[in-house]
């Protein structure tokens, strides 16, 4: 396993960035750890030390990469949502572009040989989708805001760290589970308005947009420990390495849904929101990968179910609603 003196993550007050944050400190209990937040913002693990700057802002970015001297870079920072950046593109290229650039930059002039994980996204692929399961050598044809920003952001680091560190981008398909707490997310949104009707704080209806996407959808702990894996074998690669985190199995949001109400406490009804729906430009019918070089790499295999993420996604809702 590589050994990390010097351990700095962004993003880990979020979704993933939680559940990355607990396995770090549990695997490299003697480094100096660090966890960029931007001014004002709180959360995050108590085994990290907050870096407070913000991740757009040039400047301070640099001077903190200066201090710090990560050498081991995890970059989960970002505007994760597809629909909230169909509304709010410029926001989207500042945050996952602009803020990629200026991390890039500063750990290239700073800590050249640092391994760096940038956690983007499957999205990249876009339009190739439509030729079926897709390895990383597959076009890169994105299809909307979001994942147009993480090309640019791939090419951009691939660029400024390449020459002399180890860049490693991780492209995971949909993942979800406990912590998940962005209603954007069509599964959490699911399991969030089941929780509140058993909790008698809204009317039995479920709301929802398109259920007859295709989508790979994997547990956020098995992502977790996607990067986990690649970061213990981070010396193992140079350059650039580009690695799918996928199950290779694509499920309709539909039959999702009917598992997660076959799970509700109570009778409820489905209601068709056509303001859910995406348009049809940005929407592939079916998105899976193939992760067959990221279990040649390094033997990572998904070990927790569809049934099992959305029974963890529930029951984490149950106990926010219980507790607001």
């Amino acid at each position: 396993m590589a050994a990390f003196e010097r351990i700095l993550v962004t993003g880990g007050a979020g979704f993933v960035g939680g559940h990355l944050c607990a396995a770090l400190a549990a695997a490299y209990p003697q480094a100096t750890r660090s966890l960029l937040l931007r001014p004002g913002e709180h959360g995050g693990h108590k085994a990290f030390a907050a870096a407070i700057a913000d991740l757009v802002d040039e400047a301070a970015i640099d001077a903190l990469i200066a201090r710090l001297r990560p050498d081991l870079v995890v970059h989960l920072a970002g505007q994760s949502s597809i629909a909230q950046a169909l509304h709010a593109a410029e926001m989207t290229w500042r945050v996952n572009f602009h803020g990629s650039f200026a991390l890039g930059a500063a750990v290239a002039r700073h800590c050249p040989t640092a391994a760096f994980l940038f956690a983007s996204t499957a999205a990249v692929y876009g339009a190739s989708f439509r030729d079926g399961i897709l390895n990383e050598d597959a076009p890169l044809r994105p299809v909307d805001v979001y994942s147009r920003s993480k090309v640019a952001a791939e090419s951009a680091l691939s660029d400024l760290l390449a020459p002399k560190g180890r860049l490693i981008v991780a492209r995971p398909v949909n993942h979800s589970g406990p912590g998940q707490r962005n209603r954007n997310f069509a599964l959490s949104s699911f399991a969030a308005q089941i929780a509140a009707i058993e909790a008698g704080r809204a009317e039995p209806r479920l709301r929802v947009g398109d259920l007859s996407k295709a989508r790979d959808f994997l547990d956020v702990r098995d992502v977790v420990d996607a990067y986990m894996r690649l970061i213990e074998k981070a010396a193992d690669f140079s350059n650039t390495t580009v690695f799918n985190v996928a199950s290779g199995e694509p499920r309709r949001i539909s039959s999702l849904l009917d598992l997660l109400v076959a799970r509700a406490r109570v009778t409820i009804d489905i209601e068709a929101d056509p303001q859910l729906r995406r348009p049809s430009s940005v929407d592939i019918p079916c998105m899976t990968c193939d992760s067959s070089r990221l279990r040649a790499a390094t033997g990572w295999r998904p070990r927790r179910s569809c049934e099992d993420m959305l029974e963890a996604l529930l029951n984490d809702w149950r106990t926010v609603i219980s507790t607001d």
